[in-house]
C-alpha cells in the first residue's frame, strides 16, 4: 500500500493508530463512501436542470463541489464523512423557491450564498447552541420526517408512477415503458439495499439503465464517451442579488428571502447535526467528553463549501449519510474523506457515460432516500398532543403545500400557539416566539 515518508505522513497527520485503523482501510472505505453516494452524480444535475439552470456544466459543477466540501473535511474537520449538494433542500430550491414562488434561479443561487453565511455565523458563534436547545425535539425530528416525505412524493411524480391531474394525483400508465422501468428500478433498489449491499443505489441505476436499452427509454444516442469535463461558465457566479430582493416588491420580497434563508439555514443545520450524530453513533466518533469529535469544525466545512456551491451553480451541500457506509467499513479518519474526494475527481471524466442514464433510474433514489428519512418519526411522541400535532403539521404540510417553509411554518405556529392555549407556555422558549411571529408575518403578506 503506501509506505515511507507519504504513509508516516498520513499515520502522523490522522493518528490511524489512535482510532484504530490503518491506510488500507481507510482507502476502502473511502471507495465504499464513493460508491454509495455516487448517484448524486446522476441524480442533482437532472434536478437542478429543471429549474432552469444550464445544463451544461452542471454535472461539473456538482463533481466540483463534492470534491471541494469532502477535501474540507479531509483536511479540517478529520472526519471520515463526504459532502455533496442534498437532496431535500435541492428539493425546497426547485420546487418551492424557483416553482412556487417564482424566483429565478439565479436570485435562488443567490438566495443560497447568504444562507450559507448565515449557516457559517451560526456554525461559528453560540446561535448554534441557543437554536438547537429552542426548536423543540419533537420538531426537529418531524422537520427530516417532512423533507423524506416530500422527496419521496416528488420521486413519485418524476418516475410516473403517480401523476397529478386537475381530479387529483392518480396511479401512472404501466404501458409506459418508462414507468414500467422506474417500477423495476425502484423494487430492485429496494432488494438490494435490504440485502445490505453497500453499492446498492448505484448498482440498481446502473441495471435499470441497461434494461432500459431495449425497453427504448435509454437513450444510447446520448453516449459521449470519456473525456474532459465542460466548462462552468454558464453557471459560474451568476448570483442576483439585486433580482432578489425586488422581485416581490421591497417589503414582501425582504420577508420572503427572510423565510427562504432561514429555513435553508435551519434544515442546513439539523440535517448535518443529526447526520454527524448518526455517523458518530455508527463509528464511535466522540471525544473525551463525550461529544461528536469535531462537530463545530465539521459545521464550518459544510457552511462554507455551501457558500462556495452558489458560485458555482449547485444547491445547499450536506453531509451525506450515505458516509455511514464507508464507517461500516472501518473508515475512522479524514483520510477516508480524502481517497472519496479523489474518486470524486476521478468521475470527473465520466459524464460522457452519466449522461445516458434516464430519469426512470434515478428518479427511485428520491422515493428510497425519502423513506429513510421519513423513518425518523417514530422517536415523535404523538401522545402529547401539544407534542404530537405540530409535529404532525410539520411532516404533512410540506409536501401539500409543497413547500420545506410552510411545513416549517406550520409546526412552530402550532406548537407555539397550543403550548399557550394549554397553558404551558413555560416550555416554549424565547426564539420560538420570534420564530412564530416572523411565520405569521409573512404568510399574512403572501396572502
Amino acid at each position: 500500500m503506501i509506505k515511507g515518508r507519504a504513509g508516516n505522513f498520513f499515520e502522523n497527520y490522522y493518528e490511524l493508530s489512535k482510532y484504530g485503523t490503518d491506510i488500507k482501510t481507510e482507502l476502502m472505505a473511502g471507495l465504499t463512501t464513493f460508491l454509495t453516494m455516487s448517484y448524486v452524480l446522476a441524480v442533482i444535475p437532472g434536478f437542478l436542470r429543471s429549474a432552469g439552470i444550464p445544463s451544461e456544466g452542471l454535472y461539473t459543477s456538482v463533481c466540483l463541489i463534492a470534491i471541494i466540501g469532502t477535501l474540507a473535511h479531509a483536511f479540517f474537520s478529520k472526519l471520515p464523512v463526504a459532502t455533496a449538494p442534498g437532496l431535500g433542500l435541492s428539493a425546497f430550491f426547485v420546487s418551492t423557491v424557483i416553482g412556487r414562488m417564482g424566483y429565478t434561479w439565479q436570485q435562488g443561487l443567490a438566495a443560497v450564498t447568504i444562507s450559507g453565511l448565515v449557516f457559517l455565523c451560526i456554525s461559528l458563534t453560540s446561535i448554534r447552541e441557543i437554536i438547537i436547545r429552542s426548536l423543540p425535539e419533537n420538531i426537529k425530528i418531524a422537520i427530516t420526517g417532512g423533507i423524506g416525505l416530500f422527496i419521496a412524493i416528488i420521486g413519485f411524480r418524476n418516475t410516473g408512477i403517480v401523476v397529478s391531474t386537475d381530479h387529483g394525483m392518480f396511479f401512472g400508465n404501466l404501458k409506459n415503458p418508462a414507468v414500467l422501468l422506474s417500477i423495476f428500478g425502484l423494487l430492485l433498489m429496494l432488494t438490494l439495499m435490504s440485502k445490505g449491499l453497500k453499492t446498492a443505489l448505484i448498482l440498481s441505476i446502473l441495471i435499470t439503465t441497461l434494461v432500459g436499452i431495449p425497453l427504448g427509454v435509454t437513450n444510447l444516442s446520448d453516449w459521449r464517451g470519456f473525456g474532459l469535463p465542460h466548462g462552468i461558465s454558464a453557471t459560474f457566479f451568476k448570483q442576483d442579488f439585486l433580482g432578489l430582493i425586488g422581485n416581490k416588491g421591497v417589503l414582501s420580497g425582504l420577508l420572503n428571502i427572510l423565510m427562504i434563508i432561514l429555513t435553508i439555514s435551519l434544515v442546513d443545520l439539523f440535517d448535518n447535526i443529526g447526520t454527524l450524530l448518526a455517523i458518530a453513533e455508527k463509528g464511535g466518533l466522540y471525544n473525551e467528553k463525550g461529544e461528536v469529535r469535531n462537530m463545530k469544525k465539521a459545521l464550518v466545512c459544510d457552511s462554507i463549501s455551501t457558500t462556495l456551491s452558489s458560485f458555482l451553480g449547485t444547491t445547499t451541500t450536506s453531509t451525506y449519510l450515505e458516509s455511514t457506509a464507508g464507517i461500516a467499513s472501518g473508515g475512522r479518519t479524514g483520510l477516508t474523506a480524502l481517497s472519496t474526494a479523489v474518486l470524486f475527481g476521478m468521475a470527473f471524466f465520466l459524464s460522457g457515460i452519466v449522461c445516458i442514464i434516464p430519469e426512470a433510474a434515478t428518479a427511485p433514489v428520491l422515493i428510497v432516500v425519502g423513506a429513510l428519512m421519513l423513518g425518523s418519526i417514530t422517536r415523535i411522541n404523538f401522545n402529547d398532543l401539544t407534542e404530537g400535532a405540530p409535529a404532525f403539521f410539520t411532516i404533512t404540510m410540506m409536501p401539500f403545500t409543497t413547500s420545506i417553509a410552510e411545513g416549517i411554518a406550520g409546526g412552530i405556529i402550532t406548537y407555539v400557539v397550543l403550548k399557550l392555549a394549554t397553558g404551558r407556555y413555560k416550555e416554549i422558549k424565547p426564539v420560538m416566539y420570534i420564530l412564530a411571529v416572523l411565520f405569521i408575518i409573512r404568510l399574512y403578506i403572501n396572502m
